[in-house]
């Protein structure tokens, strides 16, 4: 069963998610009379935690209850804040260039995975990190053209160094949705002298703008999803597809990612690393987010992020 994060009344609790309702951890296992730790973070009880086997005895001891217990237990998803799945990462890494079919549509070309590496640059997570339903913010220095990009996301659960990729996934916690907003013609000092690296960095700042890293809404525990990739992608802007695609698609497999990474970068409990969008963004059609537009980013198994662009 999926996890979440949420604030409810004003407190911050974590527990089962649906689309239609949450149930408290906390309040299952008293209700079921089970011993579990207090905890803010999902860490715990995901994959490879310390309460990962109370988790799933609960999860079995919620199947049992009445249809009346159960629903005393439960509030509507729709009247809480579900928050960003790990707020706090010590990293935030993401992959440029990791479908064949995106770079492609970027007007480039895609060698052959034994020939290349993965590029992997960071994102500021305490002020690019956006929780589900939070808006993602049109950035007044840069307004026209802002895009989307559909990613799985993976939480580390374990500290994680030079690992082989027949090892990697073993150190995941668990499958989150993340969109990658971007600004593609981000210009500081449009009246500047033209440097050698000016494009590149250029395309690196415009990931740095507030808001631009959706999160949620739950996470899919990585032992309920043995091989992630085989997971469908849909990026859809006010109900429109743009993006439908599969993470079978991807040049670097999750665990291949991870055992580059790990090679020369130690990945902490908690650090998050999305995978690359696939083809689809509105760059490639010349169609950009504007204010009032409503994205939902969903990824097979795990949930529809969606977020308004303000």
């Amino acid at each position: 069963m999926r996890l979440c994060r949420y604030e409810h009344q004003g407190a911050t609790h974590v527990g089962f998610y649906t689309e239609k309702s949450v149930i408290s951890l906390a309040d299952a296992a008293e209700a079921l009379r089970v011993d579990l730790p207090a905890s803010e973070s999902l860490l715990p009880f995901l994959t490879g935690g310390s309460a990962r086997g109370t988790v799933r005895e609960l999860e079995g001891s919620l199947a049992t209850l009445s249809d009346e217990k159960r629903n005393a237990l439960e509030v509507a998803t729709n009247d809480v804040s579900l928050l960003v799945p790990s707020p706090t990462p010590t990293k935030l890494m993401l992959l440029a260039g990791n479908y064949s079919k995106h770079i492609e549509e970027s007007g480039g070309k895609a060698e052959e995975r034994a020939n290349t590496f993965p590029y992997v640059f960071m994102k500021p997570p305490l002020t690019t990190l956006t929780n589900p339903g939070a808006p993602v913010r049109i950035p007044a220095i840069s307004p026209d053209h802002v895009d989307w990009e559909l990613e799985l996301g993976v939480i580390i659960g374990r500290q994680c160094h030079a690992v082989s990729a027949a090892d990697s996934l073993d150190f995941v916690a668990g499958y989150t949705v993340v969109n990658d907003i971007s600004d593609r013609k981000f210009r500081p000092n449009p009246n500047r002298a033209q440097r050698e690296k000016d494009s590149f960095f250029d395309w690196l700042h415009g990931k740095w703008h507030d808001s631009f890293c959706p999160m949620g809404p739950a996470v899919l525990p990585a032992d309920e999803q043995p091989d992630p990739q085989t997971l469908k992608m849909v990026l859809k802007v006010n109900g429109e597809i743009e993006q439908d695609a599969s993470t079978g698609e991807m040049v670097f497999s999750v665990a291949q990612v991870i055992e580059f990474l790990s090679g020369f970068v130690t990945l902490e409990p908690g650090d998050i690393i999305s995978t690359g969008t696939p083809a689809g963004v509105g760059s490639a059609k010349g169609k950009f987010l504007t204010a009032g537009d409503l994205l939902e980013a969903e990824i097979e198994r795990i949930g529809v992020l969606r977020n308004p662009v303000e």
